[in-house]
This record gives C-alpha cells, sequence and structure tokens, in this order.
C-alpha cells in the first residue's frame, strides 16, 4: 500500500498521519484540504480502496521523513464533529499494541466499534394533539385521541401501544391532521447525585471508603486492593470513591466481569445515586451503544459500568477505574488481540494519571504479589456486613457416599436440600457445565458425537431439543440413527449438566419450584434481572446454575449451597486451574448465609484432601496463596516469570505443522530462555482450522512482548497460515 508509512509530519506540512481500525501496521499519510485544521486525536473519513473509512489523526514522530511523495497522497474526506480522542487514549492503544504484538489498528478497532456514533444523533420524530378533529371518529381513534390529549409528544408506535391499536390507526389520525409531527428531544444522560446519602458504613466498611475517597480526590495514579469476605459490602465502599470523583467534575468507569453482574449492580448504584449509570456490554441494541458511546466521547456520561469492552470508551474526563471482581477468568480476551482487561485498566490508568481501585474477595495472585512488593496498596473488610458469619463448608468424599446409580446428587446433599426446603429456605446447586450432557454416544459401537468443526464433543442440551458445540456455535438436532453403525434409538447421554440435574431435584421434589441459570438459559441483563427478582420474592426455591451464579448476587433467604461437582475445574494442564478453582468454589460458597440465617456450603467431592478442598474446609485462603505463590515461585510461572503463547493455525493440518516447525527453528534463545512445543493443541481443530501450540517462557525482567516481535519478524508464516499472539496466556487450549 503505497499509502502507508511508520511515522507522519505536523499538520503544518499538510500532511497528516490517520490511524485505521485494521490490523495495518502504521499509520497512513493524508493530505490536509485547504481550510481544513487537523490536530492528533481528530476524527476523520479517508480514502481507502474506494471507498471511504473513519480513523483518527496520530500523532507525528519527530524527524521521521515522509515515505510517500506528496504528489502520491489522497486527502482526506471530512472531519467528524466530536471530541478529539485524549492524548492518554492514544497513547494507551500505542502501548496496548507494542505490549500484546498487535498492529496498533487492531486495537484502535476495538475503540471504534460504534461507527455511527461519528454523527451527531438526529431527532426523532413524535406526534401530538393538532386543532383539526377526524371527519370520522371511532372508538380506536378515540382511545388514540384520549391518550394523546395530555399534550405529550410520542411516537406513533408508543401510541398505538398505549392506545392499544393498529399503527394504521395513529397514522390515519395523522394524516387527517388530527395529529401533528414534531420534533422529539433527543434523551439526555443520566445525572448522578453523588451527594445523596449512601448506605451506613460499618467501621472497617467507612475506613476503607475514606482512603479510597482521598485517592481520588488527590488525583494521580494508584493502585488499591479492597480486599474483603463475601457480603462485606465491598460495592457500597467503592461507591464512595465513585461520589469523590462525581463531586470532582470526573468521570468513572467500573468494569464488571460478566453483563450477567449488570442488572443487580444497577439497581444498587439506583439506590445510591438516584439514577443508574450508563451500561456498556454487547447485550445493548446499536442506538443503546451509539448513544453511550457519543455521551463518553462528550464528557457527559459521568459514570459508566460495563464489561472489558468499557475499557476502549474515549473518556474525556475518566478520573476513576474501578475493577470489581478483579481475580475473574471473564476479563482475558482470547480472540483477535489477547489481553486481560484488569491489566490494561492498571496501564490505562497510569498513562492518565488516576486511581484504579481492583476488588475481591478472592485476589488473583499476581495482585497479591503486588501488594507483597508495596506496588499496590491493600484496604481489608475481614467480616460481612451487618454481622453475618461466613457459611460452614463441609467436604462430601463421593468415593465413600456415592450417588444412587444415574444420580448425581449424594444422600447427604438430598438430606439438606430437603430440610432447607422444609424451613422455608431457598438452595443453590452449583454445576459449571451447561445443558443436558457433555457427551452423546452409541451404546451399540460406542460412537461419539463430534463437532465437524472442532474436537470437541457436541453437548446435549434437551431444553432446546440440540446439540451444540460450545466452541464454534455449531448445532444440529439429535439423528435418529447412529451415523456410525446405523442403530437407532441407541444414544446415551454420558455425564451430568444443568439441565439433568434439574431434572433429578424435580423427581425427588415435585413441590419445589427450580429453575436453571446459565448462559444460554438467560438472555441477558433483563432476564437475570428478572430472576433475581422472583428469587427474593421466593417464587424460586432450589436454583441450579453456573458459575453465572456464583458471584454478584444477594440471595437475603438462600442458606444452602450444593457444590454437584467440586473436581471439575482441576483437570487439565493449566497452571492456574488450581487458583482459579478455589476462587470459583469460595465465591459460589458465599452465597449462602448472607443475611441472619447462617449458611450451609456442600462440596461433593472425589478428592477431599485436594489442597483447594482443604483450604475451603479450613477457610484458610492465605494458606491456599502461600503453597499456590512457592509452587510457581519454583517452577519460574506467573507472576515470577513471563509466557507467550503462540497458536499456529491453518484449514491445511500439514501447513500449520511445517509452519510451526519453522518458528521453533527461529526460536530465540539466552538465559532462561525456553520455547516449548510445538505440539498439537488440546483443542486441535477450531472452527475448521488446524492448530499448533508455542510456549515461551522468559524470566519476568525479560521485555518478553519486543523478543517475541522480534522473533516473528524473522519469518512470515506461508499464506492460509495464521499465527495469533497471546501474551501472558491464561487458558491452554
Amino acid at each position: 500500500m503505497g499509502n502507508e508509512r511508520a511515522s507522519s509530519q505536523p499538520a503544518a506540512t499538510g500532511r497528516v498521519a490517520v490511524l485505521l481500525p485494521y490490523p495495518l501496521h502504521g499509520a497512513f499519510d493524508y493530505l490536509v484540504p485547504a481550510g481544513m485544521a487537523l490536530m492528533p486525536g481528530e476524527h476523520v473519513a479517508v480514502p481507502l480502496a474506494g471507498r471511504a473509512v473513519p480513523g483518527v489523526v496520530w500523532d507525528a514522530s519527530p524527524g521521521a521523513a515522509p515515505a510517500v511523495a506528496r504528489e502520491k497522497l489522497k486527502a482526506v474526506l471530512r472531519k467528524f464533529d466530536i471530541p478529539p480522542m485524549p492524548t492518554a487514549m492514544r497513547r494507551f492503544v500505542d502501548w496496548m499494541a507494542a505490549y500484546t504484538v498487535s498492529a496498533p489498528g487492531a486495537v484502535l478497532r476495538m475503540c471504534l466499534r460504534v461507527n455511527a456514533a461519528l454523527e451527531p444523533e438526529t431527532a426523532r420524530l413524535g406526534l401530538r394533539p393538532a386543532s383539526g378533529a377526524p371527519a370520522r371518529l371511532t372508538p380506536a381513534r378515540e382511545r388514540v385521541l384520549r391518550i394523546a390529549a395530555d399534550g405529550l409528544a410520542r411516537t406513533a408506535s408508543e401510541l398505538a401501544e398505549l392506545a392499544d391499536v393498529g399503527p394504521s390507526v395513529v397514522h390515519g389520525l395523522r394524516d387527517c391532521g388530527a395529529l401533528d409531527v414534531v420534533p422529539l428531544p433527543l434523551p439526555l444522560p443520566p445525572r448522578p447525585d453523588w451527594q445523596r446519602p449512601g448506605a451506613r458504613l460499618e467501621p472497617a466498611q467507612q475506613a476503607a471508603a475514606t482512603a479510597l475517597a482521598e485517592r481520588v480526590r488527590t488525583g494521580g495514579f494508584s493502585v488499591a486492593l479492597l480486599d474483603g469476605v463475601t457480603g462485606s459490602g465491598k460495592t457500597e465502599v467503592y461507591f464512595e470513591a465513585v461520589a469523590a470523583a462525581l463531586a470532582a467534575g470526573r468521570q468513572a468507569l467500573v468494569l464488571l466481569p460478566e453483563i450477567a453482574l449488570t442488572a443487580g449492580f444497577l439497581q444498587r448504584f439506583a439506590a445510591r445515586f438516584g439514577v443508574a449509570p450508563i451500561a456498556w456490554h454487547s447485550e445493548l441494541k446499536t442506538a443503546e451503544r451509539r448513544r453511550a458511546w457519543r455521551w463518553v466521547a462528550e464528557g457527559e456520561a459521568r459514570v459508566v459500568v460495563g464489561a472489558r469492552s468499557a475499557l476502549f470508551l474515549p473518556f474525556p474526563k475518566l478520573g476513576l477505574v474501578v475493577v470489581d471482581e478483579e481475580h475473574e477468568h471473564a476479563y482475558k480476551q482470547d480472540d483477535g488481540v489477547a489481553y486481560h482487561a484488569r491489566d490494561m485498566a492498571i496501564v490505562r490508568a497510569q498513562l492518565a494519571a488516576l486511581p484504579v481501585v481492583l476488588v475481591s474477595a478472592t485476589p488473583s495472585l499476581e495482585t497479591l504479589v503486588n501488594v507483597d512488593a508495596d506496588r499496590y496498596a491493600r484496604l481489608h473488610l475481614p467480616e460481612r456486613f451487618g454481622g453475618a458469619g461466613l457459611p460452614g463448608v463441609e467436604a462430601i468424599d463421593l468415593r465413600r457416599e456415592p450417588p444412587p446409580r444415574g444420580a448425581w446428587l449424594s444422600k447427604r446433599l438430598v438430606e439438606a436440600l430437603a430440610a432447607t426446603l422444609q424451613a422455608n429456605e431457598q438452595a443453590l446447586l452449583f454445576l459449571n457445565r451447561r445443558g443436558y450432557a457433555p457427551l452423546t454416544l452409541c451404546r451399540a459401537c460406542g460412537h461419539r458425537l463430534q463437532c465437524p468443526n472442532c474436537s470437541a464433543w457436541l453437548v446435549e442440551h434437551r431444553f432446546h431439543g440440540r446439540l451444540m458445540c460450545h466452541h464454534c456455535g455449531y448445532d444440529t438436532r439429535l439423528p435418529a440413527a447412529c451415523p456410525a453403525c446405523g442403530a437407532e434409538d441407541r444414544f446415551a447421554a454420558c455425564g451430568p449438566g444443568v439441565e439433568r440435574l434439574l431434572e433429578e431435584v424435580r423427581a425427588l421434589f415435585p413441590a419445589a419450584r427450580a429453575e436453571v441459570v446459565a448462559s444460554d438459559t438467560m438472555a441477558g441483563p433483563e432476564a437475570i434481572a428478572q430472576l433475581v427478582g422472583r428469587v427474593e420474592r421466593q417464587e424460586i426455591d432450589v436454583i441450579v446454575g453456573t458459575q453465572m451464579v456464583a458471584k454478584g448476587h444477594h440471595f437475603p433467604r438462600l442458606t444452602l449451597v450444593g457444590v454437584v461437582d467440586g473436581d471439575l475445574g482441576l483437570a487439565g494442564g493449566d497452571l492456574r486451574a488450581t487458583e482459579r478453582t478455589y476462587q470459583l468454589l469460595h465465591q459460589v460458597a458465599g452465597r449462602a448465609g448472607r443475611e441472619a440465617r447462617p449458611g450451609r456450603v456442600l462440596l461433593q467431592t472425589y478428592m477431599p484432601e485436594h489442597p483447594v478442598m482443604q483450604a475451603l474446609i479450613a477457610g484458610d485462603r492465605d494458606g491456599f496463596v502461600a503453597r499456590e505463590k512457592a509452587a510457581r515461585r519454583t517452577a519460574g510461572m506467573p507472576p515470577f516469570g513471563r509466557l507467550v503463547a503462540l497458536i499456529v493455525s491453518s484449514a491445511d493440518e500439514a501447513a500449520a505443522a511445517r509452519a510451526a516447525r519453522a518458528l521453533v527453528a527461529a526460536a530465540p534463545g539466552g538465559p532462561g530462555i525456553v520455547v516449548l512445543g510445538p505440539a498439537p493443541a488440546p483443542l486441535s481443530l477450531l472452527r475448521g482450522r488446524f492448530r499448533f501450540r508455542l510456549l515461551l517462557k522468559t524470566p519476568r525482567q525479560t521485555n518478553a512482548s519486543e523478543l517475541t516481535r522480534r522473533w516473528l519478524a524473522a519469518g512470515r508464516p506461508p499464506g492460509g497460515v495464521r499465527v495469533q499472539v497471546d501474551v501472558d496466556p491464561y487458558t491452554f487450549l
């Protein structure tokens, strides 16, 4: 591409560098038309490959010479009327691209996902009563005019819905002059009232809240860990830091690991500040995303709560970042530009010189090591709010107390469930496996139903009547006959999922109101909000759920948590498997007994002697963390060493294997530098592509990103072969 270059000259020369939201290495030079003034950060439209595309004017590199002759350059088409991307945000894009070994344009793409927001919103049209009267007044028309008589302008669809009529009735009244067409005012962003009194805080909470608010008022970069047991009121504490940011006229960003947690958070926020914050997640409608993005860019969105993608919104006045449940694996993005939102939030805050609050009952090992090194401050909440006690945790050894054949709940767990229901209390049965069964096989020949695009078994979802792949989304109906041997009606479901567990609960307790809560049964935050309301109104007795219910929810009458398969997360060679399993089980246990009624946790396991199980039973988080730190330090693994994963993939298995071997041949060396692989990935076929993995392991002080960049520059893979880089990998599939 003749327009590409590595740097630019200042706008005064009549040419600017424009970074485009595509995986291209470097900005492109464009001419500045006469009469147009452009500064770094301006949003512009430029020609590329015969079409107009959005981009951002990027910063010049001092002393760099133009790479393309002026006469070969094309001109910028237009400048958008939107505040420029802040300097700190541009520095963040450059830093993140370098760290993740990605093209800067690929990072910019995450910042410009809502191109329509570059244009100002146009006013919608509404209807209100006019002086004219219809020649014919039907009952339906009369209902419409009665509702419109209050003088408020409404859309045609709103009028039709309120009057319970068809759209043609409203349109007819408009056409005959009984309703005037008027522009509707644009909606205004919510204005949180930071002066509203917050919840009554106990002494430990108040001390932590005061310390966080002072950090916000003082300003400057800092990181504080708010470390509190489940139910200790951490959210109310960091709300005081949000209030301090609002009082200072700044914006605040609160990151949550999953949109499922958003509904409950919005309610608590509204109770504290009078209105809900701006929400940002993948379930928003296009118009909602467009409006939210522009409100943020214009500085009108005071508080945003969102998933990891909210980190890339263009805040001009950001004064605080909160990362709630900072330990959560959901903050790691593995596709495209691989990054961890917690780590990138800290970088963004550092570049913008503002405070970060990390919040968790089970902090990540990375965060705790930074606390030990005095890089992060730690504020501790050791007790539950209101005097509630932590639940007792008991192990059920499935080797000695196995469930009946064909069942998944042990006798002791069934008895505890019966006692809970008898006491008019609620229970949660936790199994982190969606669907009805993880494997379906033929009893006649043993054939297993597998995804045609991935090396993974198809999961039966009986509620939907489908077999699904949880990796690529492929789904199909259960075949009438085995595709291998032709036997009919011989398929068997192997292993339990939450749907199968629900079936068992309903068989044992027909009168109990039980319901599955999983990502495929809850369609977005609104469905979760409705479910939470039903639980709070005691319309549900037993929740059968996945990790969606393991954190963030407060159910006052839930006193029993039963973990159906405590060993599920310990399988495989993931270096964080024990840490992640401990965190997940600790969090789900924390749903029990959060108010006056004491809680109880029963943990079904085949390995009660495992350090994870022993730590949960003894309530010894610090002992577990100390052992995990020692093991990682001895092995030189993160956070005491660095890892970079390279995933080589191709639709041609042989081509992928050759490219992986060629990378090994060019691998870097040096003290403490080790390259492992290539080896077929555990998920060796994904979305129709064969995959091989390499793992670069270096000492902590090594710049692993730059080392990887030089390694990849030594040789480009052949056509059809992709190499994805994952700095600081969290999964090894």
